[in-house]
C-alpha cells in the first residue's frame, strides 16, 4: 500500500466520521458538506474529491454502520438461534453507544419520504433484517424450535418493528426502558425453547 493510497483511505474514513457526528447532532438535512469538511480540516472542494455529493457521504455512514454490525455482531451467521442471540447482541452494542442507535433512529425516521437520499438504503435495510429473521424463525419452525401458531413472518416483521420502536423509546427514556430485556422476552415468548 503506498503512502498516497492510505492518506487517501484515512481521509476517506475521517470525513464519514465528521459526516456521522454531525447527522447525529444536526440530522441529515441540516448538516451541510461544508459543515462536515470544516469539522476535518480540509476544504470543500477536498470533500467533494472524496465524496461528489451529499446522498454519497450519506450512503457511505450507512454503509459503515452495517458493516461495523456485521462484522461485530457476526450477523452472517446460519438461521436459526444464533441470528436472534446475535441480534439481541446487537442491542446490547446499540445500548453502550446511544449516539449511532440515535443516528440511525433519526436517518430512518426522515428516509420514510421516498425522496430522501437513505430511502431505498433503509427499504433495503429492512427487507434484509426481516428476511434474516424469517428465515431464522422458518429453520426453528421446521426443528419444532417455535411455538405452534407462530407465523415466521409476521414474527419477523414485529420482530423488526419493536426492535427499532424500543430503541426510539429507550433513546427517548432510557431509564424506563431495557432494551436487551425486553427484546429477549419477546424472542423468549416466540420459543419452545431456551434463546
Amino acid at each position: 500500500m503506498t503512502g498516497g493510497y492510505l492518506k487517501g483511505r484515512i481521509r476517506r474514513e475521517d470525513i464519514i466520521t465528521a459526516a456521522a457526528a454531525a447527522y447525529g447532532e444536526l440530522g441529515y438535512h441540516s448538516s451541510s458538506l461544508r459543515e462536515i469538511a470544516k469539522r476535518v480540516g480540509i476544504t470543500h472542494a477536498g470533500l467533494l474529491y472524496y465524496f461528489p455529493t451529499k446522498e454519497a457521504l450519506l450512503a457511505a455512514v450507512l454503509e459503515r454502520r452495517d458493516a461495523e454490525d456485521s462484522d461485530r455482531e457476526q450477523l452472517d451467521v446460519a438461521p436459526g438461534l444464533d441470528v436472534l442471540r446475535h441480534f439481541v447482541a446487537l442491542a446490547g452494542h446499540n445500548v453502550r453507544h446511544p449516539g449511532i442507535v440515535d443516528l440511525y433512529s433519526r436517518l430512518a425516521a426522515e428516509a420514510v419520504a421516498p425522496d430522501h437520499p437513505a430511502h431505498e438504503y433503509f427499504v433495503r435495510h429492512y427487507r434484509a433484517a426481516r428476511a434474516s429473521i424469517h428465515e431464522s424463525f422458518e429453520v426453528l419452525a421446521a426443528r419444532g424450535q417455535l411455538r405452534d401458531g407462530v407465523d415466521p413472518a409476521m414474527a419477523a416483521l414485529t420482530f423488526i418493528a419493536l426492535m427499532d420502536g424500543l430503541q426510539v423509546q429507550w433513546l427517548t427514556v432510557p431509564g424506563d426502558v431495557d432494551l436487551v430485556g425486553s427484546l429477549r422476552f419477546a424472542l423468549q415468548s416466540l420459543l419452545s425453547v431456551p434463546l
